[in-house]
């Protein structure tokens, strides 16, 4: 095989606003197979689709600058994803053909990684391949570095998780519950209530769509205050949970997706109670917790494979599927991890 078909997912042009699945669309290009010296030609079986990406694919927007996960996109071609595949040709003396990587992979069917990005040997240890783009992949890492290196939990303490039923979210409260806190959580839709309290285990749950008053909300299911909040969100609910927060509170800023469209609200936060509640209010990334990823990928498989944490997750089929389940992350449309596969393992 000289040569292979890749299609790969781009934008047409910068997003501003709200995605739309009409923002993208699906090229073609041909692939040589015969990498270059430390190239490896991957065929990518599962990626993953995370809401950070559409500030990538902002025209501008600060976090370009932040870190080389979140550079800005290029209108027409192709967006780096973090995923797992297959190699079929390496120049890479420990990379061999047909073997399984993880690593910074493309929205599309193939990619060619250079020397010097993410990608690395997979053994899945008998776990479903997709748990290594969600639960032991970038998600995973961020509710285990965020919860425990951030939020520093005691036992006993109340956690709030917004976003719950989301990649992270998810969790976060299923780490806060075993370690012995008392957790609640909110979603968008009754049925991602429901799944909290009854599949993940939460204490309780509530939809915020439903309450006209966040803060009041808040009161009533934490009338002992908030120790830790884990945000996902932004905008409003962190107003809501900081006005809710007991004192030496921690607040762990994982995302903030409400305010990535420019359509909500953004947060503006009551600066007093921060200041005399002594509240401490972090944000971070993945990529920070790189030092601690051999103890989460030995805490975290041992969990899953003793299924006292589930992994969740909303899988497409098809590199044609990348836009809509993209965009359906704005609507809420996913439960647990948004990942497609591309193709047959």
């Amino acid at each position: 095989m000289e040569e292979v078909k890749n299609k790969f997912v781009c934008i047409k042009h910068h997003i501003n606003g709200s995605p739309d699945e009409s923002d993208f669309e699906i090229k073609t290009e041909t692939i040589s197979s015969c990498v270059r010296s430390k190239e490896v030609l991957v065929k990518n079986l599962y990626v993953s689709v995370d809401p950070y990406q559409l500030n990538r694919m902002k025209s501008y927007c600060s976090s370009q600058a932040a870190i080389s996960f979140a550079t800005a996109v290029t209108p027409g071609h192709g967006i780096d994803a973090y995923g797992v595949g297959r190699v079929v040709a390496s120049g890479r003396a420990e990379l061999a053909k047909d073997e399984l990587v993880v690593g910074l992979l493309t929205w599309g069917e193939y990619s060619i990684i250079e020397e010097g990005r993410l990608l690395n040997k997979l053994d899945p240890m008998g776990l479903p391949l997709p748990a290594y783009v969600g639960a032991l992949g970038f998600s995973g890492l961020s509710a285990y570095g965020g919860f425990f290196e951030i939020c520093k939990p005691k036992k006993g303490e109340s956690v709030f998780v917004s976003a719950a039923s989301g990649s992270v979210g998810s969790l976060v409260g299923q780490y806060a519950k075993l370690f012995g806190c008392h957790v609640v959580g909110c979603a968008g839709t009754q049925n991602k209530v429901d799944l909290l309290k009854e599949k993940l285990g939460f204490d309780d749950a509530f939809n915020y769509k439903n309450e006209s008053n966040l803060k009041s909300a808040l009161k009533r299911y934490f009338p002992q205050g908030i120790d830790i909040y884990f945000d996902n969100v932004g905008g409003e609910m962190l107003e809501a949970a900081v006005s809710n927060m007991n004192s030496f509170g921690r607040v762990a800023v994982c995302g903030a997706i409400s305010e990535y469209t420019g359509n909500q609200k953004r947060a503006a936060l009551e600066m007093l109670d921060v200041v005399y509640k002594r509240i401490t209010i972090q944000g971070f990334l993945a990529a920070d917790y790189l030092k601690c990823y051999a103890e989460f990928i030995s805490t975290m498989t041992d969990l899953l494979r003793s299924s006292k944490m589930q992994a969740l997750c909303d899988i497409s089929h098809g590199v044609e599927s990348v836009p809509c389940a993209f965009v359906g992350l704005f609507r809420g449309d996913n439960i647990g991890k948004t990942i497609v596969q591309i193709a047959d393992e």
